[in-house]
């Protein structure tokens, strides 16, 4: 990639990796929910998930280049299913105390970023835009793949960090924050599949 494209590759990943997605989303429901040491352990699991899946992304487009992407869009129902499951489990457990914290966990942030369809075509979308135009090695493909670091869990951890300042203003709003939560989830999973 051209250093000439690094501007641009910053420019996307603030716009696509810091809006509102499932896994800035559940992020934030989980430190509203939990508090900040619980939910950085569930982050690590969303950078142990983001890192494999962009990993896998640089290697397949490496093999095959991005005639695969087709069958990337179909990760998008699992995505889809799993963070419907999510938006009703906030939405059930909401009110009630949250001392287990079953849905705050290492597995939990994996599986959220390894079906976050929204950041695997966005990877895949930077290998074919910043990539591949110039070069099919791996070592350049996994040189963006580390820059696309800031994109998921680096916009996590800023979500994790708001999440983390606001909890004390909203600590008398739970039961209705985890609804908004909720329903934010519902609707990532909504247009994600249409």
């Amino acid at each position: 990639m051209p250093s000439t494209l690094i501007p641009t590759l910053l420019l996307q990943i603030l716009v696509i990796g810091y809006t509102p997605g499932p896994a800035n989303i559940y992020t934030l429901a989980m430190v509203l929910r939990h508090g900040r040491k619980k939910t950085l352990i569930m982050w690590l699991g969303l950078l142990t998930g983001f890192s494999i899946a962009v990993c896998i992304m640089a290697i397949l487009t490496h093999l095959i280049g991005i005639a695969f992407g087709q069958y990337v869009t179909y990760l998008k129902y699992f995505g889809a299913v799993y963070i419907l499951y999510l938006a009703y489990k906030i939405w059930k457990d909401s009110g009630h105390p949250q001392e287990n914290g079953q849905d705050c966990t290492f597995i939990s942030g994996m599986i959220v970023q390894l079906t976050n369809a929204k950041m695997l075509l966005f990877d895949l979308t930077a290998f074919s835009t910043f990539v591949l135009p110039y070069s099919s090695r791996l070592t350049d493909l996994l040189e963006v793949a580390a820059w696309l670091l800031i994109a998921g869990p680096g916009a996590n951890l800023a979500w994790l960090s708001a999440g983390s300042y606001l909890r004390r203003f909203f600590i008398n709003y739970k039961r209705r924050i985890d609804h908004i939560c909720a329903i934010a989830l519902f609707l990532c999973a909504i247009y994600i599949i249409l």
